[in-house]
């Protein structure tokens, strides 16, 4: 039999095989067996065909690089806010009457005090009641703010100490105005939590062991520093009862929360105690392997001197600064840490770390700042107490220092404001069609009372300039919506204003 040529002139054997399956089939061979073979010998002559038929497959393009992912040819336009000159033009009071006056309208009972200042000359752009006297509810921590910056800086920093006591084994946790401590070890990237009294127990332990001294320890706290009562007489039952505030001591743990992130609620009665049970428990757990235990209990005790006049010092750690400490009051409106932090300014003036202690530093500080006080009234310094009285004008006066004084320690109270839908208090505010022009651009300290609502803040307004204002509402229906979005929309008319 002739093997068959095929047309590209290769002979294959697929004809002999052919005829001898066929002869196999006349032989008898299954047939399924003999197509089973046919198939298991067909696959290598095509594997030797296939070749002469299938040209060779061309190179494989090299990938192309989206154009998104290749380095610019050229650098974008610079975009963002253009820096603040004095050259932008100044609104119209007029003008700027006519949007506010339209806007501050009170949703049921009570009226709207305001005041709107151009921020570098000082100008009123708008003035409705400017410098009547106002509950101004927790828009007071502003007043407070600038006190603390002038008197302790806002790099100070407080200690928390652990001191040797005056008996044998004794160790004495010291407050020096820290509220802000933590349980665990010191967190240097953070404010609440800077310090931490597992750090400090850790510290005390390497000292004892230095010393020589082993067996039980008793631990003391010392909150001496602070004067009067614990309690101001000017705050509601109900206010302490709901935790807007607790007795005020110069150490506490979470700014006097039991969990940093609950912010409602019971609060702790006795801070300083509940710092020095943790500090214990810390203490006792770092003290183990050196052969250190820990008597049950805590007692109240003062830094005892040593025979050469000074304390003796076994551990210490310190604060967050006071101009983050500060921050951190605005933006969260803290009342604990702003009367911590009047009282503390308070002691850096020599004066008693008390409520009237705190009250007469900051009347002395706006003083100093120009901002007339006389007819101001203070009960306490974070704006919880109803009696305090302030004006939309001394609040925007301030808010001026801050921004354009010539006082740049007070620039640090400037990241404190809450940002309108994006930080604070002002977070879940500025979200709806009415007031979303101003998202992002009013920063402002908000206050909120029973029957009170508050916002004293600056915006640049739509031609670049820098305004700073003040709201206030005094006597509102409680719970009615519209007064809250009457302040933000007001806010709001401003950042938008071309006002010309």
């Amino acid at each position: 039999m002739k093997e068959e040529s095929s047309p590209a002139g290769f002979k294959t054997a697929s004809s002999s095989v052919i005829g001898r399956a066929r002869g196999s089939v006349r032989r008898g061979w299954p047939l399924a067996a003999l197509l089973a073979l046919l198939l298991v010998l067909a696959v290598p002559a095509a594997v030797l065909v296939a070749p002469g038929f299938i040209s060779p497959e061309p190179p494989a393009a090299a990938p192309t690089t989206p154009a998104w992912q290749l380095p610019p040819a050229t650098l974008s336009a610079r975009q963002g806010l253009s820096p603040l000159t004095d050259s932008a033009p100044v609104p119209l009071p007029s003008a700027v009457t006519a949007q506010l006056d339209a806007l501050l309208k009170s949703d049921g009972d009570g009226s709207f005090t305001g005041l709107v200042q151009d921020a570098l000359t000082g100008d009123a752009l708008y003035d409705r009641g400017g410098s009547e006297n106002r509950t101004p509810a927790s828009n007071m921590k502003l007043f407070t703010a600038v006190t603390a910056l002038r008197t302790l800086g806002p790099d100070h920093r407080f200690s928390t100490r652990a001191m040797a006591g005056p008996g044998a084994n004794q160790v004495v946790l010291t407050g020096g105005g820290d509220v802000l401590l933590s349980a665990g070890e010191s967190a240097p990237d953070r404010v609440m939590g800077h310090a931490g009294l597992a750090t400090v127990a850790a510290a005390t332990v390497a000292a004892l062991q230095a010393n020589g001294t082993t067996g039980e320890l008793t631990i003391l706290v010392d909150d001496s520093l602070f004067s009067g009562p614990a309690l101001n007489p000017a705050w509601a039952d109900g206010d302490v009862a709901a935790g807007e505030v607790a007795p005020l001591y110069p150490l506490a743990l979470n700014s006097a929360r039991y969990n940093p992130g609950v912010t409602a609620g019971p609060r702790p009665q006795d801070s300083a105690v509940s710092a020095a049970e943790a500090f214990a428990g810390q203490l006792k757990a770092a003290g183990a392997a050196a052969g250190l235990t820990v008597a049950a209990g805590v007692g109240r005790s003062t830094a005892p001197e040593a025979a050469n006049g000074a304390p003796k010092l076994l551990a210490e750690v310190q604060s967050a600064t006071v101009g983050e400490q500060v921050g951190l009051m605005l933006q969260s409106s803290d009342n604990y840490l702003a009367e911590v932090l009047g009282r503390m300014a308070a002691a850096a003036t020599g004066s008693p770390a008390s409520n009237d202690g705190a009250k007469a530093a900051v009347r002395a500080q706006l003083a100093e700042l120009g901002i007339a006080t006389p007819a101001m009234r203070l009960a306490d310094v974070s704006g919880l107490a109803i009696g305090n009285q302030a004006s939309a004008r001394q609040l925007a006066d301030v808010v001026r220092a801050i921004t354009t004084g010539t006082d740049r320690r007070l620039r640090a109270a400037l990241d404190g404001f809450p940002v309108a839908a994006l930080s604070g208090t002002l977070d879940a505010r500025y979200e709806d069609a009415a007031t979303s022009r101003g998202a992002g651009l009013v920063r402002a300290k908000t206050g909120t009372l029973n029957s009170v609502i508050a916002l004293s803040g600056y915006v640049v307004d739509a031609d670049g300039r820098l305004l700073v204002f003040s709201f206030i509402g005094n006597g509102l229906t409680p719970g009615a919506a519209g007064n809250r979005e009457a302040v933000d929309r007001a806010a709001s008319a401003l950042a938008a204003c071309g006002c010309r």
